[in-house]
C-alpha cells in the first residue's frame, strides 16, 4: 500500500509540475480573455464523453469474454474496468491496471490464463488500431518529425512495442517454449529460497503450465469459434478511441477554436505511441510535455497550457478520481461478502 501511495504522489507531482510549466510559459493576456469566453457546456460534454468510454470499454471486454463462453453483466464488467483505471494511472505503461482486470475477471470464475488472454487481447487490439493509424497520422503531421527529440521518442516506442509483439506472437505459436523458459527461470531462482520450497515450486509450476495452456487455448478460440466476439471487440475498440480522441476536439471548441478533426486525431495517435514508453507512473510528464509539443502545431500558444490542463484532467485525473472511488467500493463489497461468508460459516448453537 505504501508503494502505491508513493506512485500516486509521484505521478500527481510530476503531472502538476509539467502542467504548471507549460501553462506558465504560455500564459498571457489572451489566455485570460479565452478563459472569460470559455463555453463550459463543451467541457462538460467532453467529460460525459470520457465517462461513456468506460461503458464502451466494458462492452469490449464483455464481447471478448463471451467469445470464450463466459458471460458477465455489462455493469459488472464496467465496474472492473473503472476500478482498474486507478492502478493503471499510477503504474508505468498502465501495467497495474491490466493485472487488476485479470484479477477482477478471475474473481468472476474465469481461469487466470483465459482472463490474461482477454486482457492481453484488449491491449493487442489497441496496439493494432493505434499502429494502423500511425502512417496516416505521420502523413497528416509530416513536418513534426523534424524535431530530433520527438523522432527519438517515437522510434523508441515503436521498437519497444514491436519487440513485445514479436515475443507475444512467438509465445502463442510455441507455448512449450514459454513453459521451458519459465521452468528454467524458476529453477535458477528457487535455490535462493531454500530446499523447503521444492514442493511449493513444483506445485507453482504445475499451475503456471495449466494457465499457459488456458491462455494458448483462449487465443485459438478467438480466431476460430470466437470470431464473432473478436469482431465486436474490434468494433468497440474503434468506437472507444474515436470517443477518446473527440474529447480534445470538444475542449478546443469550448475554447473558441475551430480545430481540424483529422489533425486533432492524428496528434493524439502520435501521443498515444509516445505514452507507451514506461518511463513514469501513468506517463506523467511524458503526456503533458508531449501533448504541449504536438498540440502546439495547431493550437494557439495563448491557450496551449489550459488545453493541456483540460485534456489531462479529463483523460487522466478523472480516471484517478472515479477509478479510486470505484476501487474503494470494490474493496468494501469484498469485505461485506467475506463477513457474510464468515457469519454463515459460524456454527449454530441451540438454546
Amino acid at each position: 500500500m505504501t508503494r502505491y501511495k508513493k506512485w500516486l504522489i509521484g505521478s500527481l507531482v510530476i503531472s502538476a509540475v509539467s502542467i504548471a510549466l507549460v501553462t506558465g510559459l504560455t500564459f498571457n493576456s489572451e489566455t485570460v480573455e479565452a478563459l472569460r469566453r470559455i463555453k463550459l457546456e463543451y467541457i462538460l460534454a467532453a467529460a460525459i464523453l470520457h465517462i461513456s468510454s468506460y461503458f464502451i470499454w466494458g462492452l469490449r471486454t464483455r464481447a471478448l469474454c463471451k467469445a470464450l463462453r463466459y458471460r458477465i453483466s455489462v455493469l459488472k464488467m464496467t465496474e472492473i474496468v473503472i476500478s482498474s483505471t486507478f492502478l493503471a494511472g499510477i503504474t508505468p505503461s498502465s501495467a497495474g491496471g491490466e493485472l487488476l482486470r485479470v484479477h477482477g475477471l478471475s474473481r468472476n470464475k474465469i481461469p487466470i490464463g483465459k482472463a490474461t488472454a482477454i486482457v492481453v487481447g484488449e491491449r493487442l487490439l489497441d496496439a493494432i488500431f493505434i499502429f494502423s493509424c500511425l502512417p496516416f497520422a505521420l502523413y497528416i503531421l509530416g513536418d513534426i518529425l523534424s524535431n530530433y527529440e520527438f523522432d527519438a521518442a517515437l522510434l523508441t516506442a515503436n521498437v519497444l512495442v514491436f519487440v513485445l509483439l514479436v515475443f507475444f506472437i512467438y509465445g502463442i505459436w510455441k507455448p512449450e517454449k514459454v513453459k521451458y523458459v519459465t521452468h528454467r527461470l524458476t529453477s535458477k531462482i528457487a535455490p535462493f529460497f531454500g530446499k523447503k520450497t521444492d514442493a511449493a515450486v513444483s506445485h507453482l509450476m504445475e499451475q503456471i503450465d495449466r494457465e499457459i495452456d488456458h491462455f494458448h487455448d483462449s487465443i485459438r478460440v478467438f480466431f476460430t469459434e470466437g470470431k464473432r466476439g473478436l469482431f465486436w471487440g474490434i468494433a468497440c475498440t474503434f468506437i472507444f478511441w474515436t470517443v477518446e480522441f473527440s474529447i480534445l476536439v470538444l475542449i478546443l471548441t469550448g475554447l473558441s477554436q475551430t480545430p481540424s478533426i483529422l489533425t486533432a486525431f492524428a496528434a493524439q495517435v502520435l501521443l498515444a505511441v509516445i505514452m507507451v514508453i514506461p518511463a513514469t507512473p501513468g506517463a506523467s510528464g511524458i503526456a503533458e510535455l508531449g501533448a504541449a509539443s504536438i498540440f502546439s502545431i495547431f493550437v494557439d500558444s495563448s491557450i496551449l497550457g489550459i488545453t493541456v490542463l483540460a485534456w489531462r484532467t479529463l483523460t487522466y485525473h478523472m480516471n484517478l478520481l472515479i477509478g479510486g472511488l470505484m476501487s474503494l467500493k470494490v474493496i468494501k463489497d469484498m469485505d461485506i461478502i467475506k463477513k457474510m461468508i464468515g457469519d454463515t460459516a459460524e456454527p449454530q448453537h441451540n438454546t
